[in-house]
């Protein structure tokens, strides 16, 4: 049971029929656009291109692109709005007049009720606004308030005023009681009364034919002839009098829009007979018509209980709407025995002549491609392909798939058909369809075209593509070329046409064709530059006509015939609802192409689809550092205001559909070319920061698809700051002649006080002269003292020097005679009177108190010198400093040695001791160092 329960409710939603039908154009404005109250109870179209709307919070006034929301002084609804020239006139809660643009370019309000204050009746609400004549009528349930542009008049018939209508040059106003009135100057005159009539809300009087068209509420339409009230034959009352029609209009054609309060708008050819049902069904976001509005380029505006809506009727494209969701993302679309074959991710649907849209039992599942072939429809599914006739479903081949299926050329009854998993061929033989898979390739193939006969090329989504070849009877694939590496600039979203017998590909690069001479794929600068490298082909590659899709959205058509012009299909209405990668437009008729979309599809006419027309933007207001200017104040195009300050400029181009602004400033005049535009975010542009000089700033209105209007150019003129201007070259003069005057007194005051400086200078340079003379000569005496001194102290050392030498040699005599006594010692009868010489001798020779003598004499030349040398060599002996003192004297080895009383080796070998304790080097003489020694 559980598993039956998927299977019935799968069979009954399939089974079940779904209605549907097709509409105009319809653009839906959410309250989350246009921000304000849910119900709008009137809108008009001023011949500007602005749309105004009496809302529930207010009016709101729309330029095609951006919404704005004004308030009434008493912030009350707004219930009924006429736009007239540049006036519009609003109607209110006990308040009605209008709101006209000041100097500044803001929409002010000017209250006219005001003129009028007791004759406004409590609580009453003016409901409509029409303009006749050379006056305003506005009408509320009570009164008809007539306002001639000086002059407030109210009216007040016996019975409740439904409405006002005008005709022609009459003005019939249609009460619930008492009949129908005509204004008669400032008066209302009985023009028709009929008991039928009674409790009969009369929505509005058109002219038909030579007759009267009296539209009702409830009871349904009428003619009035020549006094007879006769009831018409539309086919439309039936369902205007169920739904409870609210607002009623008339087209130049003929055609009649009905909206009704219960289920949308109707539209009828001027016989009454339906065209179009618009209702939340198919597109519209609420069945409540409040108001509604035809404006001059055949657009109808609607006022809804929860949002706004415009519809094109001048299209002769119209929207396929399912918006149950039943029917899904729409794929193909072909014409078929007077039906139209729908193609989807749900299945494939079928739409006989009546509009009645019906799914095909078994069809279930992903509808990839719909080919009439042989006389007979093949539908390309994820479960096969299969043969449709009317609401059957038959099944030809199981391999899942079938995206794409052509012809084999040149020959009869052959196919080779695209699939997840390659190539299948397809044969007629005798009325019977032979399927066969080709093998060799299991290479997914969503595209496929046919270089000869018996070469074909094929793309992966990832791989890059395939070139294919067959063998002589199309059995089989005989080799299979991967041309990766062959020149294709992106292995990755490849699409591959046959155009005009030119192999083409379509990567994210851009456009390449095969070379066949050179076996490798090429760049296709044709291609590129007649199609753009954004773009690629979403309609069959075999006709002159194609239909483009571009990165940005839009789609074009395009012919290499350069005598036909192409044209655009405007995505206002389309924005989010393409199914990106498998945008398709196929073929119908000879000149109506259907596009595929999510939840519906668009029948598109070629020969009648109007050209772009974008208007030249219009400057509403402007600013300077945030406070508002005068729109007068643009003298000649051309504006001033001063440096460091900022300007904020407002546009619109109401007329333009679906665009946006672009500027382009440069510096000087304005003829100069504008080579670089800038997008603005919105309707508001601002400049601030710009050096001073003059510049040239254009504005243009431009869409999606490259299309751009006539230049709106403005000559600002930034003016220098005041340290640039003249009172700034004024300042500098006379600062020049103040700094002039300055320096020259300064310079005057230097001078004396530099002259005072260097007779100061002077003086005090004579006197540190005379100091320096004075020090001069002072270090002279020093200096001849000091020589004195050095003269002296040379004397005094060579004393020393004598006495040293004079003591060397009386110590040589006393060893001669000494040696002699030694020698001698035996002539010496008393051995004690030897002894006794030699000992005085002895002790002639080693003096104690000579040495100390010398010593003391040695420290007073050389001053200092045994302390300076014991300092700095602390473990010298007596005895060292005994043989440093006569190095000093520059005493030789031989001479020291009688003075120590050793032998003269005993002194070198002294001497070499003495070297290392001094730790000098081997190159460095102990004579040297001790003479150079500093005390």
């Amino acid at each position: 049971m559980k598993k039956l329960l998927p299977l019935l409710f799968f069979f009954f939603v399939f089974s079940s029929e779904c209605y549907s039908q097709f509409s105009p154009n319809i653009h839906n404005y959410t309250l989350a656009e246009y921000k304000a109250g849910n119900q709008n109870w009137d809108i008009s179209r001023a011949d500007n291109g602005k749309v105004y709307v009496a809302n529930n919070s207010g009016l709101l006034e729309y330029d095609a692109l951006v919404w704005k929301f004004y308030q009434l002084p008493n912030e009350t609804i707004v219930r009924s709005v006429l736009a007239v020239d540049d006036v519009v006139y609003t109607g209110s809660y006990e308040e009605f007049g209008f709101w006209k643009r000041d100097e500044f370019g803001t929409l002010g309000y000017h209250s006219l009720s005001d003129m009028i204050p007791d004759l406004i009746s409590p609580n009453e609400e003016i409901w409509e606004i029409v303009s006749f004549k050379d006056k305003i009528i506005f009408r509320s349930f009570l009164n008809i308030y007539i306002y001639d542009f000086e002059n407030v008049v109210q009216l007040r018939p016996g019975s409740a005023i439904i409405s006002c209508s005008v005709v022609e040059d009459d003005l019939y106003v249609s009460t619930l009681n008492e009949g129908v009135f005509l204004l008669k100057g400032e008066r209302l005159e009985s023009f028709y009364y009929n008991d039928l009539l009674i409790d009969t809300k009369i929505i509005s009087i058109n002219k038909f034919n030579d007759k009267l068209l009296l539209m009702t509420s409830l009871k349904g339409s009428f003619f009035l002839d020549k006094g007879t009230l006769i009831e018409t034959n539309f086919n439309i009352n039936e369902q205007i009098r169920l739904q409870q029609l609210n607002a009623f209009s008339m087209l130049e054609s003929g055609d009649m829009v009905f909206g009704t309060i219960k289920d949308g708008v109707y539209i009828t050819d001027s016989l009454g007979v339906s065209k179009f049902h618009i209702s939340k069904e198919n597109g519209l976001l609420n069945n409540t018509v409040l108001g509604q509005s035809i404006d001059i380029t055949g657009n109808l505006w609607l006022g809804l209980d929860n949002g706004i809506a415009s519809i094109d009727l001048n299209s002769s494209n119209y929207l396929f709407n399912d918006v149950s969701g039943e029917l899904g993302a729409v794929y193909d679309v072909v014409e078929y025995k007077d039906n139209i074959y729908i193609g989807t991710n749900t299945g494939l649907f079928r739409l006989d002549k009546d509009e009645k849209l019906k799914f095909i039992e078994g069809s279930q599942g992903q509808v990839w491609d719909l080919d009439i072939i042989e006389g007979q429809l093949f539908c390309g599914h994820n479960e096969g392909t299969f043969i449709v006739d009317k609401d059957e479903f038959t099944s030809i081949s199981t391999h899942n798939g079938g995206w794409t299926i052509k012809k084999v050329p040149e020959q009869n009854h052959t196919y080779i058909q695209g699939t997840y998993s390659g190539l299948v061929k397809f044969e007629k033989i005798l009325g019977e369809w032979h399927v066969k898979h080709l093998g060799k390739t299991t290479v997914p193939s969503r595209f496929l075209v046919f270089e000869d006969p018996h070469t074909a090329w094929v793309a992966h989504a990832t791989k890059g593509v395939y070139r294919v070849h067959f063998n002589e009877n199309y059995e089989a694939i005989t080799e299979v070329e991967n041309y990766l590496d062959k020149g294709i600039s992106s292995n990755y979203n490849v699409r591959i046409y046959n155009i005009r017998n030119n192999i083409s590909f379509k990567s994210n690069d851009g456009w390449q064709k095969y070379e066949p001479i050179l076996d490798s794929i090429v760049p296709y600068d044709l291609l590129n530059e007649l199609l753009g490298k954004d773009s690629y082909i979403i309609s069959e590659d075999n006709t002159d006509l194609f239909a483009l899709k571009y990165k940005n959205s839009f789609i074009k058509f395009k012919s290499f015939d350069d005598t036909q012009e192409a044209f655009f299909l405007n995505d206002l209405f389309l924005k989010n609802r393409y199914i990106v990668g498998y945008e398709n437009v196929s073929k119908i008729k000879d000149s109506i192409y259907a596009l595929n979309l999510d939840n519906g599809f668009m029948m598109l006419n070629y020969t009648s689809i109007p050209g772009v027309s974008l208007q030249k933007p219009k400057i509403e207001t402007m600013s300077i550092n945030d406070i508002p200017m005068r729109i007068s104040a643009i003298d000649d195009e051309s504006l001033g205001f001063k440096f460091n300050e900022s300007i904020a400029l407002e546009l619109s181009s109401p007329k333009s559909l679906n665009h946006f602004f672009e500027y382009s400033i440069s510096e000087g005049e304005a003829d100069k070319a504008h080579d670089t535009w800038y997008r603005v975010e919105g309707n508001k542009v601002e400049f601030s920061n710009l050096i001073y000089g003059d510049y040239t700033v254009a504005f243009r209105s431009s869409d999606n698809a490259g299309n751009v209007s006539p230049v709106q150019s403005l000559s600002l003129n930034v003016y220098p700051p005041w340290y640039k201007d003249t009172l700034g070259y004024i300042l500098y003069l006379l600062l020049a002649v103040l700094t002039t005057v300055l320096f020259y007194t300064l310079h005057n005051r230097k001078i004396a006080k530099e002259q005072r400086i260097i007779k100061v200078k002077y003086q005090k340079e004579q006197q540190k002269l005379l100091r320096e003379k004075t020090l001069e000569n002072e270090k002279r005496i020093v200096q001849l003292k000091n020589e004195s001194l050095q003269n002296e102290i040379k004397l005094k050392s060579k004393q020393l020097a004598n006495n040293a030498m004079a003591l060397v040699k009386k110590n040589e005599t006393l060893q001669d005679i000494k040696k002699d006594l030694m020698i001698n010692k035996d002539g010496f009868s008393n051995y004690y009177t030897y002894k006794k010489i030699v000992k005085k001798l002895d002790n002639s020779i080693v003096l104690k108190d000579e040495w100390e003598v010398f010593e003391n004499n040695f420290s007073q030349v050389h001053e200092e010198f045994f302390e300076a040398l014991k300092l700095k060599h602390s473990k010298l002996t007596p005895k060292d400093l005994k043989i440093c003192a006569y190095i000093k004297m520059n005493l030789s080895s031989k001479e020291i040695a009688p003075l120590m009383n050793i032998s003269v080796r005993g002194v070198e070998t002294h001497r070499y001791r003495l070297k290392k304790k001094l730790n000098l080097e081997n190159d460095i003489s102990l004579v040297d160092y001790l003479l150079n020694f500093k005390n």
